[in-house]
């Protein structure tokens, strides 16, 4: 700090008259609304806009892979979820779902399908398997990986559907969730994800044939909330 001169001035404040006048008391509605100014850049900076496909026309291909639940067992054939979804979308729809398919299968067999149906859109939910068999997680989100950047290097459009994480006890209390691997590889690779389809559904004893597969009225609520992701993520025209 710089020293004063010997005869250097100083001053001092000069005392108020009036005590100071106390601070104004805080309106909770003006704090709200000062913490969602504040929060806004915040949000801006790091939200990102939903994702967003190109409509797939009525009659276009569509092919879904995955496993058991892709397949319809525990229904017949024409209550599966791709059956119902080509209802409801007018898509074609071909099940490629194989029952006791794990991530590794699923992926040693899509370039095949691929150049077989040459799909404008698939639907890939596949997963299942592995975490029932206890599988290294790592391995089935490597897979899954592949699989998703095989599909989008084919020059289709794809839809991710989230598996749950496996756990009867709770099936039976309804409160299964997706496992995160689906929500994050759909934030690194931008692609629209169907959430809580499955979960729902077999967390629902009225919608499964048994502790791990869908009956028909479980097949047709899953077509029905692929159906809504996909008008919301713009895959299907409203």
């Amino acid at each position: 700090m710089r020293r004063q001169g010997v005869g250097a001035l100083r001053t001092r404040p000069t005392p108020s008259r009036h005590p100071p006048s106390p601070a104004p008391a805080a309106v909770p509605g003006r704090r709200r609304l000062l913490a969602a100014l504040l929060a806004l850049p915040l949000a801006t900076a790091c939200g990102r806009k939903p994702v967003r496909g190109r409509p797939v026309p009525p009659g276009a291909t569509v092919l879904a892979v995955g496993d058991s639940l892709t397949y319809g067992t525990g229904a017949r054939a024409e209550t599966s979820y791709p059956a119902v979804l080509a209802q409801l979308t007018g898509w074609n729809v071909a099940n490629a779902g194989v029952p006791g398919d794990t991530s590794a299968q699923a992926l040693a067999r899509l370039p095949t399908l691929l150049a077989e149906h040459a799909p404008a859109l698939v639907l890939l939910g596949i997963g299942g398997n592995d975490f029932l068999r206890r599988l290294p997680e790592a391995e089935t989100r490597a897979n899954v990986r592949r699989a998703c950047e095989t599909v989008l290097a084919s020059g289709a459009q794809l839809l991710l559907i989230a598996v749950p994480r496996p756990s009867l006890a709770a099936a039976f209390i309804g409160s299964l969730t997706d496992h995160p691997l689906y929500g994050e590889l759909a934030e690194e690779l931008r692609l629209p994800l169907v959430r809580q389809g499955w979960a729902e559904v077999l967390a629902d004893e009225a919608l499964r044939a048994d502790a791990i597969h869908a009956n028909a009225a479980g097949y047709r609520r899953f077509a029905e909330g692929v159906r809504a992701t996909a008008l919301a993520s713009g895959l299907l025209a409203a």
